[in-house]
């Protein structure tokens, strides 16, 4: 009877790899790589949305060129005032012609601010947009190419160019978006519900489940 018995260690390997756990196996990855940057700077919409940005932050330094003019030449006469008065107290005039310098200079600082985070805010907007397309092009550009994985090419040490798949994605992009607003919505006022919040990035190392 012995003829019929399988040995051991044969059994063993048998037990330990079940046809059920065998199908059950993770097949090997297929990576793709992505410059997620150069779709950034390259998109169609993304470098007309660039432009109109460009031209607010133009906007705004020519601003604070214009507050820098105004203010200025009283900035350098009250600070030959003061000097000239040797460390005596001024008088009320000099002291109302300070308070008002002040002031102006106070409003033209939140003015200045103010444009420069709405500057932020419709920076902010433009990459939410195109990270809201990106989402639905990642599979079906890594299904195109028979990739699995998706990472940024960024996070790689080194790779294959036949893995690379931005030209694919970039020409995704330029087909199904045709353009990106420059100017973020107005915020709620408050008392008013926050808008909802914006989409995040996606992982870049699998496909989307910024």
């Amino acid at each position: 009877m012995s003829k019929y018995l399988i040995p051991a260690a044969v059994a063993a390997t048998l037990a330990a790899v079940s046809p059920v756990q065998a199908q059950q196996a993770v097949a090997p990855a297929k990576v793709a790589v992505v410059d997620l940057d150069r779709i950034t700077r390259e998109c169609n919409a993304c470098k007309t949305a660039a432009a109109a940005l460009q031209q607010q932050v133009a906007a705004y330094e020519s601003r604070a060129q214009q507050l820098q003019s105004n203010l200025g030449p009283e900035a350098q006469y009250l600070d030959g005032a003061l000097k000239a008065l040797g460390g005596k107290e001024p008088d009320a005039a000099l002291k109302t012609r300070i308070e008002t310098f002040q002031r102006n200079q106070q409003s033209a600082a939140q003015e200045l601010q103010g444009q420069q985070q709405t500057i932020q805010r419709n920076q902010a907007y433009v990459r939410e947009q195109l990270l809201t397309k990106l989402q639905g092009l990642y599979v079906p550009t890594m299904t195109k190419r028979g990739a699995t994985v998706l990472v940024e090419v960024g996070t790689t040490l080194a790779y294959d160019p036949q893995f690379d798949v931005t030209n694919d994605l970039l020409a995704a992009v330029n087909a199904s978006l045709t353009s990106l607003q420059a100017v973020a919505p107005a915020q709620p006022a408050q008392g008013q519900a926050p808008a909802a919040p914006a989409a995040p990035r996606p992982a870049t190392q699998t496909p989307p489940g910024r």
